[in-house]
């Protein structure tokens, strides 16, 4: 099997800062031409074409989902 067919399958943790740490996970998977984030715990979905791109739009769109949200509600602060 070539290395490159191969499907890369990890996870990757993000620590986001509210009020507490608290870690985010995500699982990588890589298709033909994009690696493809997606959330285990939230529904947050993002691709790149490198893993360095894919960091920033995963840190950019937890952003975005938290943003008018309440952190309580997701256990990322105390309620």
């Amino acid at each position: 099997m070539d290395i490159k067919s191969k499907p890369i399958d990890f996870f990757l943790k993000i620590v986001y800062y509210v009020d507490m740490k608290h870690i985010i996970q995500f699982q990588i998977s890589k298709g033909e031409k994009y690696y493809v984030a997606e959330g285990i715990e939230l529904a947050i979905v993002t691709q790149a074409k490198t893993l360095d791109e894919l960091t920033k739009n995963i840190l950019e769109a937890t952003s975005l989902y938290l943003e008018d949200e309440d952190p309580a509600d997701f256990g990322l602060a105390p309620k």
